[in-house]
């Protein structure tokens, strides 16, 4: 069964040849992926504001949040359910003032894979690690070669072996009766952000501090958590770590008590 082509518009409109063409070939941007449920969005406030962050940063422009939202409906064309990913670039020479344009493309909706989740270590750090950017060959690379291994991810480490994040995730652990996150440059996830505020809500404490691999590995239980969701890890190199189940039957429990919001 071949996988559905993605509908794609810039700006509005429906993608032509030309105007994919800058962003194939200069490799200067940023995105955000998302899952449409029933017109909604977990966290869509948060991907917001991370366009718009990131827009001002790399590109010195506003991004408005309406604006966003009205492109995403429009690609939607009345789509409930959907998995959209939301592409800035400019198409101005590098450094040159100028408006900034915004790709959508839309498919269909991404089946989320629970299953516990082995990790192979490797020396890599994401450069400006904090966006989530269009740069992505260092973590594609390590990613492939890790499959090729038989693991379902690369964990991302400093040359130290301290764990940042992993290829395609955040990485948390429980440590006693609170939830750490390794302290080290890495995308803050809007799943991640989640699960940070209902879990200080519920009075969870939750702590980050420099992680080593070495370390990790002698901790009760560990999860990655993306924007298709929250799954346990069962393997970090050829060390297997327990799942805990309690823990992540609450983790899931909260996340999926979160209401979207609608586009």
């Amino acid at each position: 069964m071949t996988a559905e082509q993605p509908y794609v518009e810039i700006d509005g409109d429906p993608a032509a040849a030309g105007k994919l063409l800058f962003p194939a070939l200069v490799n200067y941007g940023h995105y955000t992926s998302m899952q449409v449920r029933a017109g909604a969005v977990r966290g869509l406030g948060l991907h917001l504001d991370r366009l718009d962050s990131a827009t001002r940063e790399l590109f010195g422009a506003e991004l408005p949040a309406d604006l966003v939202r009205g492109r995403i409906r429009h690609a939607l064309r009345g789509r409930a359910d959907a998995s959209v990913r939301v592409v800035v670039f400019s198409p101005q020479p590098a450094g040159a003032a100028g408006p900034v344009s915004v790709l959508v493309s839309v498919t269909g909706p991404q089946v989320f894979d629970p299953r516990p989740r082995r990790l192979r270590s490797v020396p890599y750090q994401r450069p400006a690690a904090h966006l989530k950017h269009v740069g992505s060959f260092g973590q594609t690379y390590h990613g492939i070669r890790v499959r090729r291994e038989g693991f379902d991810d690369a964990l991302l480490t400093t040359a130290a072996g301290v764990i940042s994040e992993t290829a395609t995730a955040n990485i948390g652990f429980r440590d006693g009766d609170a939830v750490l996150w390794p302290d080290a440059p890495a995308l803050a996830g809007i799943t991640m952000r989640l699960l940070e505020q209902v879990l200080a809500d519920r009075g969870v404490a939750v702590r980050r501090r420099a992680l080593s691999v070495s370390e990790a590995v002698t901790l009760p239980a560990a999860f990655v958590t993306s924007s298709l969701g929250i799954a346990p890890v069962e393997r970090v190199d050829d060390r297997r770590l327990p799942v805990d189940e309690p823990l992540m039957a609450t983790l899931n429990s909260l996340y999926d008590a979160v209401p979207g919001d609608p586009v």
